[in-house]
């Protein structure tokens, strides 16, 4: 039987996020570690209070659920790597579950990566996960248990929110929920920008921007009226609101936003396909 509950096998920023979830979710002993700097998973290890295994296969040989943290360029290697032991594992009716992380690759292009039948969850996670501020979409194949899918929820639950979603619709949630964040930073990078040149000391100009994007968010989801409404409710006649509204459509930030989850979709399925 499985001595861990949660073998990491990666812990870059999306991995070492879901330790930080794991870990202060009370879950910090029931991980175990590796990644190809070592020092990064000792590192990771030493605050969050898991256990650290020299190679991938000594993790995914100890853990109940193997979290696959590679880039999709590199999932075929991990998982050509680590086969011998869930072949293994398998043939002794060792329970186990692959937890696959990477953009674009399906639950039957993992299956057919790893060469056996196996449980496979699909997240799709973002690096809020570290704070408890995450949106995580959630997809299985047909041989992972419903049991087995919400376990992976609740042993991550501090990560934020869960959303089970159908697959076909997985990458084109992934991006809102995955890249959004690194465009937000960039948006709030320019309005920082633009509060210096208007005399706002820069970490208050910092601070004011992701507030004030920070607060916008929380009123959309709480309130649940459309963002349209929430603007117009904002823009004054003649007002400063409705003249910066204006100089933000004479750039196309809206034309701008979609080509952005366009751009970021097609890519997406582009990983997928190799």
């Amino acid at each position: 039987m499985a001595q861990y509950k949660l073998a990491f096998l990666g812990t870059g920023n999306m991995g070492g996020a879901l330790v930080a979830a794991a870990a202060n979710g009370g879950h910090g002993a029931e991980c175990i570690l590796a990644n190809r700097t070592p020092q990064k998973a000792f590192e990771l290890a030493r605050q969050y209070g898991c256990a650290v295994a020299e190679t991938n296969v000594q993790a995914a040989q100890q853990a109940e659920y193997i979290m696959l943290g590679v880039k999709p360029q590199m999932m075929a290697g991990l998982l050509a790597e680590i086969a011998p032991v869930l072949q293994k594992r398998k043939a002794e009716a060792d329970p186990f579950c692959l937890v696959s992380m990477a953009a674009g690759l399906s639950v039957a292009r993992l299956a057919e990566m790893a060469g056996v039948e196996c449980p496979i969850v699909r997240i799709m996670p973002n690096t809020p996960c570290a704070i408890g501020k995450g949106m995580t979409l959630v997809v299985k194949n047909e041989s992972a248990s419903e049991a087995q899918a919400q376990e992976v929820c609740a042993l991550l639950a501090a990560a934020g929110e869960f959303d089970r979603i159908d697959e076909s619709l997985m990458d084109a949630g992934s991006v809102i929920s995955g890249c959004v964040g690194a465009w937000v930073q960039m948006f709030m990078e320019g309005l920082a920008d633009g509060a210096v040149e208007a005399g706002i000391p820069r970490l208050k100009a910092q601070k004011y921007a992701a507030g004030a994007v920070m607060g916008a968010a929380a009123l959309a989801l709480e309130s649940g009226r459309h963002p349209g409404q929430l603007k117009d409710e904002v823009c004054s006649p003649a007002g400063s609101t409705i003249a910066g509204v204006h100089a933000l459509e004479r750039a196309g930030l809206r034309g701008a936003a979609m080509d952005a989850v366009a751009a970021a979709f097609a890519r997406t399925k582009e990983m997928g396909k190799k």
